[in-house]
This record gives C-alpha cells, sequence and structure tokens, in this order.
C-alpha cells in the first residue's frame, strides 16, 4: 500500500476512536441527558382542581384572573383580562399585552402560552388545559394575603409573596395604631362607592382598601354597614339614605365615568364627613383589586389622608 492510502486509513481509524471516546465521555458525566433537564424545569403545583405540572420558570403567563397579583411577583404576562387591563395603576406594566377571553382560544394558541392562569367559573378549561398547564383559582376561596402566597407557590416564589405579606401587615398595622390615636379609638369609617343612579357600601373583604382599614388597621364601620354589608360584602343603596352609612370619615371611591353631580346635593353636602372635610377620595378604577400594587398605593393614600397635618 502506498504511504498515502495508509495515512489516510490511519487518520480515518483515529476519527472512529475519538468519537466513541466522546459519546462514552458524555454518557459518563451525564453531559447529554435532556430528558432529565427538561423534567428539572417542571413541578407539581397542587391546585384546588387537582395536581398541574408548571414551569419552574413561566416566560409567558396568560393570566384570565389574579393579574395583578401575578404582575407583583413581576410575571412575565402576554394576556390579560380586559378589567385588569382597564386599571390605571397597571398601565405601564402591561404596555403590549393582548387582552385575552376564555372564549378566545385561538388567540390563547397565538399567544403560545407556557401557564394559563384562570376562575373555576370560566368555559373552556379543559381546552385551555390542552394548550398549556391551567391552573383555576375560586374567586374569595382564599384571603387577599393567602391568595398573593398563593400565586408566590404558583410562580416559583413562594418566599417573596410571604416576605411581603409580613412586611404589609407591619407597615399597615402600625398605620393603624397611628390613625386610630389621630382620630379617636371609637371613630368610624365608611367605605361609599358611586355608581349610575346608586351607591354601594363594603364590608372588610371587598377590596377598595377595605382589607386595610377594617382587617389591618382595626377601624370601625358604622352601625348601618356592619349590619348590611359586613356579611354581604356589599350593600347598595340610594342618595336619600347616604347619611345613614356615612361614619365619622368617609373613604369615597369615585368612579370617574359615572355622574358624581350628587357631590353639588344638599344631602351630600350636608353630611358631617363631608362639611368638616373628613372625606378621602380614591379612583374606583385604581382600587378594585386586592393584590400587593394596589394595596401598597392605598395605604399611602390612607395614610396621608387619615394623619395630614399630624
Amino acid at each position: 500500500m502506498k504511504k498515502s492510502g495508509l495515512l489516510f486509513v490511519l487518520l480515518l481509524l483515529l476519527a472512529v476512536l475519538a468519537a466513541c471516546g466522546s459519546a462514552e465521555s458524555a454518557e459518563d458525566t451525564g453531559a447529554a441527558e435532556p430528558e432529565q433537564d427538561a423534567a428539572a424545569e417542571t413541578f407539581t403545583y397542587e391546585s384546588e382542581t387537582g395536581a398541574v405540572e408548571v414551569p419552574t420558570d413561566p416566560q409567558r403567563i396568560i393570566a384570565l384572573t389574579n393579574g395583578p397579583n401575578v404582575l407583583a411577583l413581576e410575571g412575565n404576562i402576554v394576556g390579560i383580562d380586559e378589567w385588569t387591563n382597564a386599571n390605571p395603576l397597571f398601565e405601564d406594566m402591561l404596555s403590549g399585552v393582548e387582552i385575552v377571553t376564555e372564549d378566545n382560544l385561538e388567540k390563547i394558541i397565538e399567544l403560545d402560552p407556557d401557564l394559563i392562569i384562570a376562575g373555576t367559573h370560566m368555559k373552556n378549561l379543559d381546552k385551555m388545559s390542552e394548550i398549556a398547564p391551567t391552573v383555576a383559582f375560586t374567586w374569595g376561596k382564599l384571603d387577599y394575603l393567602k391568595q398573593q402566597v398563593e400565586i408566590g407557590k404558583l410562580l416559583n416564589k413562594e418566599q417573596e409573596a410571604t416576605d411581603w405579606v409580613a412586611d404589609f401587615q407591619s407597615r399597615a398595622q402600625a398605620a393603624g395604631e397611628e390613625i386610630r390615636a389621630n382620630i379617636g379609638e371609637d371613630s368610624t369609617v365608611s367605605v361609599i362607592e358611586t355608581g349610575n343612579k346608586e351607591f354601594y357600601v363594603f364590608g372588610d373583604n371587598y377590596a377598595r382598601g377595605t382589607e386595610i382599614l377594617y382587617q389591618e388597621m382595626g377601624l370601625n364601620m358604622p352601625e348601618k354597614v356592619e349590619e348590611l354589608a359586613l356579611e354581604a360584602g356589599v350593600h347598595t343603596f340610594s342618595l336619600e339614605v347616604l347619611p345613614e352609612f356615612a361614619g365619622d370619615y368617609v373613604v369615597l371611591s369615585k368612579n370617574p365615568d359615572v355622574d358624581n353631580s350628587f357631590m353639588e346635593t344638599e344631602v351630600w353636602n350636608n353630611v358631617p364627613a363631608v362639611s368638616e372635610e373628613r372625606v378621602i377620595e380614591i379612583n374606583t378604577k385604581a382600587s378594585t383589586y386586592s393584590d400587593p400594587i394596589t394595596l401598597d398605593y392605598l395605604l399611602g393614600i390612607f395614610e396621608e389622608g387619615f394623619l395630614a397635618g399630624n
């Protein structure tokens, strides 16, 4: 055999041996184990409807519910419900995010989610589960703090959520002590919202800051509010009886999209909280959730409103 032919055979043999050695090395070190790597990227979340295999670090979340809770934990949302999208507190955070509904499965597919958060009352949950891991929550089943921790568990950020809860309660309760000392332990506070032709007054767990005022700060409701709204959550009434529901202080959840000419009436202006300038206004559109972003925003308003001049 010519030297050139012998050299070619030797080179070919060395290449085969090198390839075999590389394969054995990869097998020994576990470098080529895609199935194990993929498995490490998910975990089993125990939802109220059963176990769901979810990503440990979801990158494309569709939040048909609990969007604000997800935003508070810096979850990457690609699809959101229309109500959260309309909330001015989340406008910047939701720039470029698509509005999605449970009925628009084509849009959900198009957004290519790796996690869907929905409500147990919603339609098409089974179909959504075929598109991506879907976790459903029942509204009101958990209190507002436990709900945030639960979203933390789902997003693999439980410690972050738990830390926020402890910090928020500490700040809100400290503010409550200062406010009660300033306005008097027996003073009452009512949370009233404007509608088109009606008004609403709220109990202690219906957003609008009610959880802060009553649960954390320990402020008092007027007897009429406690009687009609505490258990029900909300009570509807007309302008004529507004004085019966107004506390020593009124938190007015003012909807900018409705007729607010009631504020020019004698009924409103003769309410002691109004005539003595003990009304704290909040924007209805920015106050209908009980997530960390909303709660921190409202806590600041309440501290300023109740402690002004101190």
